[in-house]
């Protein structure tokens, strides 16, 4: 019973699942933090009010308190640029370069016939014209 559960934890997936759930737990509190330190401050001066949590109408002795909606579409947003321009796209941009190695040039055309010969070529093979070698 035990040795079931023992390969189950210690499965990759597993692992892996836990420390993710870990870093995005601290991740999500340093992004937090650059919300309400950085962005909400911000945007306080911009428009000139940081809390839009005291904003709300009143229906029939019902009241909305719209601005906590405001502040919590404000936040989700701010996240989201912040994880997008600070983690998304330079991991997208590091997959790209991995994905794609620069591919070295092995071959020229040769200028009279317009042929493909080898870059280190002094005699093209096709018109048998003498072109200047490229190192």
């Amino acid at each position: 019973m035990f040795k079931g559960f023992r390969e189950f934890v210690l499965r990759g997936n597993v692992v892996d699942l836990a420390v993710a759930v870990v870093i995005g737990t601290a991740f999500g509190a340093v992004v937090t933090a650059v919300v309400k330190d950085l962005i909400t401050p911000l945007i306080a001066a911009i428009v000139g009010k940081p809390d839009f949590s005291t904003l709300s109408f009143t229906i029939n002795n019902s009241r909305f308190l719209y601005g906590d909606v405001l502040n919590a579409i404000i936040s989700f947003l701010a996240i989201a640029l912040v994880v997008y321009y600070v983690v998304v796209l330079p991991l997208n941009k590091l997959a790209e370069r991995r994905a794609h190695p620069p591919v070295e040039v092995t071959t020229r055309e040769c200028p009279e016939c317009l042929s493909t010969i080898p870059k280190a070529a002094h005699r093209c093979s096709f018109c048998t014209s003498q072109v200047t070698p490229v190192a």
